[in-house]
């Protein structure tokens, strides 16, 4: 399974908002977004599952027209239902072991760890990538945990010995890839730099070398 290096996470005010930024994202070369509407979150009360349905329906469009990969937030069932490319799974979401058994085998999981003790945990719970974070503070989230900085993920890339991708998350900016790459972080997921300017998805997949040759490649055990 191929893990693209840059994952756009979607912004907005609306639905709508969210819908259109990942059109833009699609549009200057993003290779995967994800849809970030939960019919459970705070973000987005009031929206009803059919309403999330309807809307990721027409984010699966938007990719597939662009060849995009789509990972849908939190919701493993309408993964499955729009055959989107992936979940990406929360500690408040369904376990990624229980999600293994309802999605297809192509499709991939990702899981959010802030220590070293949750990468490890992850590790056996077949999931595809782990998203380490937050790197620095971020506005886009609350109640999120410790950062991390350049120091933490240190210390955790030392330690941990793993083919799985280790994607980093919260507050990164261009200026940060070549550290975070120097220590063994493959990838980032980004939201706010990206939505700012939808121009920096170039310049991070340059930084990335983040071409279909050069992407991190990990076959799912």
């Amino acid at each position: 399974m191929v893990i693209p290096k840059l994952h756009y996470i979607s912004q907005g005010n609306s639905p709508e908002e969210h819908l259109e930024n990942i059109q833009k994202a699609c549009s200057y070369g993003a290779e995967l977004v994800q849809l970030n509407l939960k019919s459970n979150s705070k973000d987005t009360a009031g929206i009803s599952e059919k309403k999330f349905l309807k809307i990721a329906e027409a984010a699966r469009e938007t990719t597939t027209h662009f060849q995009t990969r789509l990972i849908i937030n939190g919701d493993y069932k309408i993964a499955k239902t729009l055959k989107a490319d992936g979940v990406y799974l929360g500690p408040t979401d369904p376990c990624p072991t229980e999600a293994r058994t309802h999605l297809y085998t192509w499709q991939s999981i990702g899981g959010i760890a802030n220590t070293l003790q949750e990468c490890e945990t992850l590790l056996d719970k077949e999931i595809d990538y782990i998203r380490l974070g937050p790197f620095r503070e971020t506005t886009t989230k609350a109640n999120t945990p410790p950062v991390l900085g350049l120091d933490g993920y240190r210390a955790i890339t030392d330690v941990l010995k793993t083919p799985i991708p280790i994607i980093g998350v919260g507050g990164i900016t261009t200026k940060d890839v070549a550290a975070l790459l120097e220590i063994g972080i493959v990838g980032v997921a980004v939201s706010t730099e990206i939505t700012r300017d939808f121009n920096r998805i170039r310049q991070f997949n340059q930084l990335l070398d983040a071409s279909s040759t050069a992407e991190q490649r990990h076959t799912f055990e």
